[in-house]
């Protein structure tokens, strides 16, 4: 991008100025444009700076509920693992009871 000298930032301003739809001289001062355009940048600048605070905002919001979500379905895999863990110690302790009651695996002597 060309960088341009103050005096030619001022020239192009004050032709802006004199080059209207009118004809006519909207500002004399050639400051005023410069003034007009900054106000113009900050409120477009303002106007970017809402814009990407609130996508910022939405995205907080999104991932705190992703996050939310995550932790209901670990408290809710935790509660499986529980339930499964004391199924497999019952089953094992059936297992174990079928096994001493057998003929099948008493030890024999001979």
């Amino acid at each position: 991008m060309a960088q341009t000298s103050d005096n030619d930032q001022s020239s192009m301003a004050a032709t802006i100025i004199t080059n209207n739809n009118n004809g006519n001289n909207i500002e004399s001062d050639p400051d005023s444009l410069s003034t007009h355009s900054r106000t113009s940048y900050d409120l477009n600048y303002n106007s970017e700076e809402e814009e990407e605070k609130q996508r910022l905002i939405n995205q907080v919001l999104t991932l705190q509920k992703t996050l939310d979500d995550l932790s209901h379905r670990v408290d809710s895999v935790k509660e499986e693992n529980f339930k499964l863990r004391s199924e497999n110690q019952v089953l094992g302790q059936y297992i174990e009871n079928l096994m001493a009651a057998s003929n099948v695996f008493q030890m024999t002597n001979k």
